[in-house]
């Protein structure tokens, strides 16, 4: 299954849950994206031919990553752009989550392993701005769809 979250037309986003399945490849992403998120699925046999990645310049102005859900569960909470909070789901292992933007915050509601991979080099501090989170009061879990 494939899930992508969206405040007013924008791709805040993708989840491909670990029950997804479908023979050859898909990508989830358009094109403008500074990360983009495939799936892959070939037979036995089946080769990719060796091949080296070219130079090719290419300006990321946001940061955007890629979550893998190892192990435990994971609460995804996500806001607008403006830091207003929109929905929360949940993320189970061998979920992947790509954050394209908008804000988000995580709650580990089980102990957790989590791999990101995002454009770097990080920046620290300067490469996020903290806000405060939503109140557990106001927490709207979607299910799973």
């Amino acid at each position: 299954m494939i899930e992508y979250i969206a405040e007013d037309g924008e791709q805040l986003a993708i989840i491909l849950r670990s029950n997804y399945v479908k023979d050859g490849i898909e990508f989830f992403t358009p094109d403008s994206y500074s990360q983009q998120l495939g799936y892959m699925n070939r037979p036995a046999g089946y080769a990719i031919p060796p091949h080296v990645h070219n130079l090719a310049r290419r300006e990321v102005l946001y940061t955007s990553e890629v979550l893998f859900i190892k192990s435990g569960k994971v609460r995804v909470d996500f806001y607008s752009q403006g830091k207003t909070y929109l929905e929360s789901r949940i993320l189970y292992p061998n979920d992947v989550i790509l954050l394209a933007s908008g804000g988000h915050g995580f709650e580990m509601l089980e102990q957790s392993e989590i791999i990101e991979v995002k454009q770097g080099p990080y920046a620290g501090e300067h490469d996020k701005t903290r806000f405060a989170s939503a109140d557990p009061s106001d927490i709207l879990l979607k299910d799973n769809e």
